[in-house]
């Protein structure tokens, strides 16, 4: 399963890289890009909590598979659409992007939980979220080798062969032999789930997942604006934020066992929110020379460090709402992140639009990580309290 989404990561890295910059080069403006963004998060807000519902008592490999060919296909139908110019069908295959996206991603944790003995679950919940990151550094290297090596290619060529590649994922998909279904009553069953418990546990991720919808989305085309760093440039620059964030993800475990969930999450955060406040900062002094590697190494710092936190705050609130909650807890996770992206992106666009500055609009962002930050804090106290 985790090879199959290394492929699916590798199209999600790949479009994150470069898409952006590559519609910038379209004339589409930054409140139009931003715009098509949020329907790939619309549509993943909407799908994700019923989906919870549905997967419960269910095998996922099906789930896995439509996924599997579904973004593929749907990433080549995207920049064929671009190159063709057929502009009034991106928002509807943004749409689709994001639904075959949700049904692999929202089945993802829980077949992990399902799946793994107890002791196993924070390396492969950690191996999980690290097939991001090796999917941008592949992509990476994919985009930066093409630009430098092939004359004349563009990012739509770059991003047609990547999503082909990422049909492989099909392949491991069809070794998948173990899938364990635990039995449960049909119907809707609203009352089997602890819904303060679940409320509790989300708090925090809506908190980050809101200011991250501002930011994280965009930040390729803040250093494009900005820096002019094209998409070679980015590539590099994200490859090598992804090598950091993947070495760091693998050694999660260490980590958690070392400093525990409350040192491990909050001031790894801690330090990635000043990081983002400085990565803000350079935009003013952007015609200085320094401004540039002092907002790459800031981006350096920020990325790996807040992404580190993922598998931790995963594991975390799985093992606090417990194993009757753990799907729908996963689907409303996914529903949240994109759902406040979508609207993120939507009060992004309207910003942006407005002239506001990219470092007043990361400032937003670092001050809603602090916040979340508290709450995971607080949340962790909590968990503590009901372990003992």
């Amino acid at each position: 399963m985790i090879k199959a989404e290394f492929f699916i990561q590798l199209i999600g890295a790949a479009f994150f890289l470069i898409l952006n910059i590559h519609l910038s080069k379209q004339d589409f403006s930054d409140p139009e890009i931003a715009n098509f963004i949020s329907y790939r998060f619309l549509a993943v807000m909407l799908l994700a909590f019923p989906l919870g519902f549905y997967i419960k008592g269910k095998p996922l490999k099906p789930f896995f598979m439509i996924g599997s060919l579904g973004v593929p296909l749907v990433a080549i139908s995207l920049i064929l659409a671009i190159e063709y110019q057929h502009h009034s069908l991106l928002p509807l295959l943004f749409i689709l992007w994001g639904v075959v996206f949700t049904l692999f991603q929202v089945s993802a944790l829980p077949y992990i939980m399902r799946n793994t003995v107890a002791e196993n679950q924070s390396h492969a919940i950690s191996l999980s979220y690290a097939t991001h990151s090796f999917g941008t550094i592949l992509s990476g290297i994919i985009i930066f080798g093409s630009g430098q090596f092939i004359k004349g290619i563009d990012e739509g060529k770059i991003l047609l062969f990547i999503s082909v590649l990422g049909f492989i994922g099909v392949y491991y998909l069809l070794k998948l032999k173990v899938d364990v279904v635990v039995p449960v009553k049909k119907g809707l069953q609203w009352k089997s789930y602890d819904w303060a418990l679940l409320i509790k546990a989300i708090i925090p991720t809506f908190i980050i997942a809101v200011g991250a919808g501002l930011t994280i989305p965009f930040i390729n085309l803040f250093f494009y604006h900005n820096f002019k760093v094209d998409s070679s440039g980015f590539a590099v620059i994200g490859g090598i934020s992804s090598v950091f964030v993947a070495v760091l993800a693998l050694l999660v475990p260490n980590i958690k066992n070392k400093l525990g969930f409350k040192k491990g999450i909050t001031y790894t955060q801690t330090i990635a929110v000043i990081a983002l406040v400085a990565l803000a900062t350079t935009e003013i002094f952007a015609d200085y020379w320094w401004a540039l590697p002092l907002a790459v190494l800031c981006f350096w710092i920020r990325t790996p460090l807040m992404n580190m936190a993922a598998p931790m705050t995963s594991e975390l609130t799985m093992n606090y709402v417990g194993k009757k909650n753990q799907e729908m807890l996963s689907a409303i996770m996914a529903a949240i992140w994109s759902g406040s992206w979508f609207f993120s992106s939507q009060i992004f666009r309207h910003l942006i639009a407005e002239g506001l500055p990219y470092a007043y609009i990361f400032y937003i962002t670092a001050a809603l990580y602090a916040f979340g930050v508290f709450m995971y804090y607080l949340l962790i106290r909590d968990y503590e309290k009901r372990k003992q």
